[in-house]
């Protein structure tokens, strides 16, 4: 049976979705690349804008441009960050000169990416000799992902968890295989983790499956199906002392510097 693809056609629901949890990552990512002010940014794979906001918050860009492939999330990222330029456009196409920005970060990217060395390459062609090349990725494959509670219900249910085209580019060892592939220097990675709480289950609930895989998940399910995964996922999370749903995601970090010569 063919796979659904994975849609992000809803700026919104992506943004009070996964756009939490990578706002949330997003911060423990800036704190570790340390930027300097004044930098010209490169936001690939930008979707809702929820990095591309905390890079203007927090690092205080010269310039700031994301690129995606979904022209939904392009105008809702427009409209939420108004000191940003964002474009239709392709991670392996990048439509920008080389040597052109001093900083190109995919933040939950790589795994959607068709050729994910294309990507990476692309990115290093767009940054100037000495600038900085840097990635962040749920580590789905090792239980970092934070929609994991309903992936593991619904394969009680028989039903497959749709998975990204380029699932397994977010392993450690691979995203090293790939920026070393892609002629970066100085490469580092780091391992974020960050806790998302939620007052009851179904604030949990609606932010979990209203976008992206997930819902594509649901899509497979018949409505008595989808009431019995509501069950089991409900039972599986974990609670905080006050009653809370409270649970840690994980996911893999990378950086590499552009060679001076090349």
């Amino acid at each position: 049976m063919t796979q659904p693809p994975i849609r992000f056609d809803d700026g919104a629901a992506y943004d009070r979705s996964m756009g939490a949890w990578s706002r949330l990552a997003g911060d423990v990512f800036l704190d570790w690349l340390a930027p300097a002010s004044g930098l010209r940014w490169l936001d690939v794979g930008c979707g809702s804008g929820a990095f591309s906001a905390r890079v203007l918050e927090r690092a205080a860009p010269a310039e700031l441009q994301g690129i995606d492939p979904s022209a939904a999330q392009i105008e809702f990222a427009a409209s939420r960050v108004p000191g940003g330029t964002f474009q239709v456009g392709d991670a392996m196409a990048l439509p920008f000169p080389a040597d052109r920005f001093d900083v190109a970060i995919m933040a939950l990217v790589i795994f959607f990416v068709p050729d994910p060395a294309k990507g990476v390459a692309e990115m290093a062609r767009a940054v100037r000799p000495g600038g900085q090349v840097a990635a962040y990725a749920w580590n789905i494959n090792e239980g970092g992902f934070p929609f994991r509670h309903v992936q593991a219900a619904a394969q009680t249910l028989g039903a497959t968890p749709v998975r990204p085209p380029s699932a397994g580019a977010e392993r450690m060892e691979a995203l090293q295989a790939l920026w070393q592939g892609a002629g970066l220097e100085s490469i580092e990675t780091h391992t974020i983790s960050v806790r998302r709480s939620f007052a009851d289950f179904e604030a949990y609930w609606q932010s979990s499956t209203v976008t992206g895989g997930t819902r594509a998940l649901l899509a497979k399910l018949s409505e008595a199906e989808r009431g019995v995964l509501r069950d089991r996922v409900n039972e599986a999370l974990p609670r905080d002392e006050e009653g809370r749903i409270s649970y840690l995601s994980h996911a893999n970090a990378i950086k590499g510097r552009v060679p001076s010569a090349r």
